[in-house]
């Protein structure tokens, strides 16, 4: 309930801050690079030697790539039954697969799993959403971004050199060291200002004023990814006799809103840019009442 608490806390703050003058309108950007470049490969340094390389890791690892099939076959099916635009469906196919598993992930894993999940956390963050957003949404954004092109030489190295790709490499490498009682207390001092640099950005950028023309495709992708997505992952685990921590976090990371990095890629890629945020800003309220109900049925 604690850790809930103090989400909350940090989202009003951000947005709490979005009305002080003071504070640049790219100040939510400058969070989102911090949590992205430090605090972030500081807790994956901090987790990443206390991953076991058991079968239910390769399921965790599995379920992200299984969602981004069915999210860009709903998306398709419904672009072509509703008729939209071009412009429209680009955006839920680069938006509605990937989610927030790890910015609001984090915080919300370690609410109800306690620091053990973190562990699972990572395996679906590194080998699921941040590959997926490397590989198949560079391909997105070359294909319906405006004057874009498809470079697969950029594609690769902007997936090698991700920090929290580059993280995860030297902490499977360095594990000996990085489990050291001198090395440990740094990164948990930094990992801690994960949740506080996220929050506060989340709650800064905010935004739930939409154009009628968007309302039908942001409420068909909110509940492909809040509802549908988390939903196909527990039924299948439940009929496969799959179970488990892992399972238990990959349900929920299924179940997390859209991510804010995508939403940002789309807008700079001139693709609809308001459908882009609303979806990430709209998803994240309604998880607070979603992720709940979900973690009530596991």
């Amino acid at each position: 309930m604690e850790n809930f608490i103090l989400i909350g806390v940090f989202v009003m703050l951000g947005i709490v801050l979005r009305r002080i003058k003071a504070f640049p309108k790219d100040s939510a950007q400058v969070f989102n690079m911090f949590a992205l470049y430090v605090s972030l490969p500081a807790l994956i340094l901090l987790k990443a030697p206390h991953i076991a390389f058991t079968p239910d890791i390769f399921v965790t690892a599995l379920v992200p790539w299984g969602l981004l099939v069915l999210s860009v076959v709903l998306v398709l099916l419904g672009g072509r039954l509703w008729c939209w635009p071009r412009s429209i469906i680009g955006v839920l196919l680069l938006v509605v697969p990937l989610g927030n598993t790890s910015f609001l992930g984090v915080p919300v894993i370690q609410a109800y799993f306690g620091s053990a999940g973190l562990n699972h956390l990572i395996v679906y963050d590194q080998a699921g959403t941040i590959l997926i957003f490397a590989t198949y949404g560079s391909v997105i954004l070359s294909l319906h971004g405006r004057g874009s092109s498809l470079n697969l030489p950029t594609v690769a190295r902007k997936m090698l050199l991700f920090p929290p790709t580059i993280a995860l490499a030297v902490g499977l490498i360095l594990s000996p060291w990085l489990t050291s009682e001198r090395v440990v207390p740094t990164l948990q001092s930094i990992a801690a200002t994960l949740v506080p640099m996220v929050m506060t950005a989340i709650g800064f950028q905010l935004q739930l004023k939409l154009p009628r023309r968007f309302i039908a495709p942001l409420g068909f992708g909110l509940v492909i990814k809040l509802i549908v997505a988390p939903l196909v992952v527990l039924w299948g685990c439940r009929l496969l006799g799959l179970s488990g921590l892992s399972v238990d976090v990959s349900i929920m990371e299924a179940g997390m809103p859209p991510m804010v990095t995508a939403a940002a890629m789309a807008a700079i890629a001139g693709m609809e840019a308001e459908l882009a945020v609303a979806l990430v800003g709209v998803g994240i309220v309604l998880s607070f009442g979603t992720l709940p109900l979900l973690y009530m049925m596991i």
